[in-house]
């Protein structure tokens, strides 16, 4: 018998590693355009900031590529819930600590873009639970 979320958590977790595999890209691409901005500018900004960015960005894409590919290999077994449900904490959290960061560069808190990013975690969270059942 099949588990009850293994469609949706397989559905989320093909959607994280295309997410993931993105926002790698995009996250390589940024670093490398930060250590551009601090090559040229040199000693007039204050690039830790932009690093750490960048690093957030990094860290969260692989976190999203590997809890996808755990999501979809995992889709069919009820005892990897747990496992599941991790992964997807560890992204909704990274996705948490972008936005707390984006604040602490100066600029408002992005409540659209953080219910934006949450949104697939979750429903992978969803899926994962309801696989456990």
């Amino acid at each position: 018998m099949e588990a009850k979320g293994s469609g949706f958590l397989k559905v989320t977790g093909i959607l994280m590693i295309i997410g993931g595999a993105i926002s790698l890209i995009v996250a390589i691409v940024a670093i490398i355009g930060i250590a551009a901005l601090v090559y040229v500018a040199g000693s007039e900004i204050n690039a830790g900031l932009l690093y750490a960015a960048g690093v957030i960005s990094l860290v969260s894409a692989v976190a999203e590529l590997i809890a996808g590919i755990v999501g979809v290999k995992n889709c069919k077994k009820p005892e990897k819930a747990r496992t599941c449900v991790v992964w997807g904490v560890i992204v909704a959290v990274l996705c948490v600590a972008g936005s707390v960061l984006t604040v602490v560069g100066g600029n408002s808190f992005p409540v659209f873009s953080l219910i934006l990013g949450l949104v697939l975690p979750v429903l992978y969270i969803v899926g994962a639970i309801k696989n456990k059942a």
